[in-house]
């Protein structure tokens, strides 16, 4: 009965660790996603995209979120390999130090957190307000389950079974390092995993050189979960991650037989154990950002690894071919999925042409509008051939739900050529009348129209996992994030309006500009949103048009 409770007890501190830096993480993302896109893809050069590795690791506690982030777009050619690299490794270091900063014993805090994440997430409307609070919350259920986890442990650390099962560890340091590396994998948390490490090291439940092999395992896990998570992706993409799996893996693998084998750490401070853990942990990774000269050999060794794929004998991108399959239209079902699969092909085109706007707002190139222009026809002529699909599917075959179902998919892949439209006809033309009459945004504007944008892009994304999923709680997120962009959107116009007031020249030149691009993005936005309705109808959450429950869960 005592392992029983001992089991469960261990078991929901480490769930509840768990939950608690996934759900600040997804706070973060929730309120400041959209914007790590435009930060890494500024940064170019190597040691600075380091530094911005470290800092979105800190931000998001999760390295391997920023590898991902970052390989994605290695993988759409918006960073070179090196760069990407270099975020890669800055983030690892990022990670290391949120695990010294959340290993303080900060629990005097946690009512403080809970009391004012609670007040930002139930009493504001704001989304901002309300991920800051989750993300307090989150941090406050951080704090909680480690001093769970230490609760559980001690009682046993004097018992018989602990220090045998340390002893095995501490005899066979590689095993030590495996079981690090797969609580890691599993548990999909670097940060988690060590932070519970230097929790059991701390009140010596485990000896301090079985936490370092547990931690170098746990850095070989966290290498690992990047080249996990983009095995779907193209070769561009995988090469980075691959890259850091053979960096960190290689040296953690020699750093563990070193300091087992001899007695290197002995130079370190007099710290205690616990401490020692987290600091050994922060060097190694610190020292690891003493590659980045070498990745040109890193990308050479990675690119025979992961060869670039074949070309294909069509010319045409893969992203501009149909995947409408006329071969499973007598299969309702079926032809239903590749109706889907087009439209979320639609809204990977849709996101193409509007993802370079603002850069043509700050440096226009008629060329690359000349681009995005002709990418408008591939939308137009997928909208057609998904209407021409669907009218060569057998009505008998197809069930009410089906039609209903079939109603619905092609509104949104209207909606969505619609959106198109508003890219090539509208954006762009209001871009190229700036750089024509060389207008100039006030910084104050141009920082509310790159923050509409951000918040588009991110709203794509929320959209595709609504299309997918049909979830209604997603849908319900998605119809939230419409109603707050247009509550961004109709600040952002008061603002200017009281620059203008105010006599700002800059506000004067760029007011029309400044207006219809907000309304230009806020229409585009309201497009993407409609595929939300139908599942939240369907759900029984909408009523006259707007969402019954206001979804603060």
């Amino acid at each position: 009965m005592l392992i029983l409770n001992f089991v469960v007890q261990l078991a929901g501190a480490t769930l509840l660790l768990l939950f608690a830096v996934r759900m600040v993480r997804t706070g973060i993302e929730r309120a400041l996603g959209s914007s790590f896109r435009r930060v890494l893809t500024r940064s170019q050069a190597a040691f600075p995209a380091a530094l911005v590795g470290v800092g979105l690791a800190a931000i998001l506690q999760s390295s391997a979120a920023v590898a991902v982030l970052a390989s994605s777009f290695v993988g759409s050619s918006s960073l070179s390999f090196g760069v990407g690299l270099s975020v890669v490794l800055g983030a690892d270091l990022g990670s290391a130090i949120v695990t010294q900063i959340l290993s303080l014993q900060l629990d005097w805090l946690v009512p403080l957190l809970l009391a004012c994440g609670g007040i930002l997430f139930l009493k504001f409307d704001a989304a901002s307000a309300r991920q800051a609070g989750r993300v307090l919350i989150g941090i406050a259920l951080i704090l909680i389950a480690l001093g769970l986890l230490r609760e559980t442990v001690a009682p046993i650390k004097d018992s018989a079974f602990l220090p045998q099962l340390t002893a095995i560890l501490q005899r066979d340091f590689l095993t030590a390092f495996l079981v690090g590396a797969m609580l890691t994998f599993v548990m999909h948390s670097a940060v988690a995993v060590i932070l519970m490490i230097v929790t059991l090291v701390a009140i010596d439940a485990l000896p301090f050189m079985v936490g370092i092999s547990l931690m170098l395992g746990a850095n070989l896990g966290s290498a690992l979960l990047p080249v996990w998570f983009t095995r779907g992706m193209n070769a561009a993409a995988r090469r980075v991650p691959l890259a850091n799996l053979i960096i960190r893996g290689t040296a953690a693998l020699m750093l563990v037989v070193i300091v087992n084998r001899s007695a290197l750490l002995d130079v370190l401070p007099s710290f205690d154990n616990a401490q020692a853990v987290i600091l050994t942990h922060i060097a190694f990774n610190g020292v690891l950002l003493l590659v980045i000269p070498m990745r040109g050999l890193f990308y050479r060794w990675t690119r025979k690894l992961l060869p670039d794929a074949s070309e294909d004998v069509r010319d045409e991108p893969v992203q501009y071919r149909s995947v409408l399959d006329g071969g499973v239209v007598d299969t309702p079902g079926q032809a239903l999925i590749c109706i889907r699969r087009e439209i979320l092909r639609m809204l990977q085109i849709a996101e193409e042409m509007i993802q370079p706007v603002m850069e043509m707002f700050e440096r226009f190139d008629t060329d690359r509008m000349k681009t995005v222009i002709a990418t408008d026809i591939h939308l137009n002529n997928a909208l057609d051939g998904i209407r021409h699909y669907a009218s060569t599917l057998p009505q008998e075959k197809l069930k009410s739900a089906d039609k209903k179902t079939l109603r619905h998919l092609m509104e949104f892949a209207i909606a969505i050529e619609a959106a198109g439209d508003l890219v090539a006809k509208t954006m762009l033309p209001l871009a190229q009348s700036k750089a024509k009459a060389n207008i100039q945004f006030s910084k104050e504007g141009f920082d509310e129209i790159q923050a509409l944008h951000d918040r588009v892009i991110a709203n794509i994304a929320l959209a595709s996992n609504v299309l997918i999923s049909g979830d209604v709680n997603t849908a319900g997120q998605l119809l939230q994030e419409k109603n707050e962009f247009s509550r961004k959107q109709r600040n952002s116009r008061k603002r200017h309006l009281k620059r203008l007031a105010a006599g700002r020249l800059e506000s004067l030149e760029s007011s029309d500009l400044h207006l219809e691009t907000g309304l230009a993005f806020k229409e585009f936005n309201s497009q993407i949103a409609t595929v939300a309705y139908p599942i939240l109808s369907r759900g029984g959450q909408l009523l006259d048009s707007r969402l019954i429950a206001d979804g603060k869960d």
